[in-house]
């Protein structure tokens, strides 16, 4: 599928809905549990997210739009959510997830991207030259990746209990 910047905005906008509907009122077994050592719980994962909108998505994208490649994005931090979102709830990262999301995309669908707009140059510090197209696509997937290790992560809380049937379930084999 090519991108498209109206479908990309059908999959942006549910994500903070599908997460919360997802996640919220579930006992912090579900929540608070991961796959390892340097692994997200669900928990993590929303706070991961939210410094991502924070810090990540519109602010590369001013970037590509006000510097093109001349200046290279900001660094990001994978593991910022950890000290971010020390004392906050479930409910509170939730709340401000969907906030920060609303906020940006009115943000960017304000600016009426034509399509030479997403053909657009910036330059990542450690993948060189991308287009804001790419970075835009990368969104949409990057949220899509992260409902996919949210489910992943809860799957495998029952593993153990399932006795002979996970070997045909490819969720618990990633």
């Amino acid at each position: 599928m090519n991108f498209d910047l109206e479908k990309s905005y059908e999959v942006l906008e549910r994500t903070p809905a599908v997460l919360k509907t997802l996640l919220i009122n579930l006992d912090e077994d579900w929540l608070m549990n991961n796959e390892g050592t340097g692994t997200f719980s669900p928990f993590d994962v929303i706070g991961h997210l939210i410094h991502g909108e924070k810090t990540d998505w519109i602010a590369r994208t001013k970037r590509i739009l006000d510097f093109g490649a001349s200046k290279s994005f900001e660094p990001y931090d994978r593991f910022a959510q950890y000290e971010e979102s020390k004392g906050k709830s479930l409910l509170q990262l939730l709340d401000e997830f969907e906030t920060l999301r609303k906020n940006n995309l009115t943000w960017l669908k304000s600016l009426e991207l034509k399509e030479n707009d997403l053909d657009k140059q910036g330059l990542h510090p450690s993948l060189g030259e991308v287009t804001l197209r790419n970075l835009l696509a990368t969104w949409v997937v990057h949220d899509l990746t992260h409902i996919a290790q949210i489910t992943r992560v809860m799957a495998k809380q029952y593993k153990e209990e399932m006795g002979p049937w996970p070997e045909y379930f490819r969720i618990l084999s990633f």
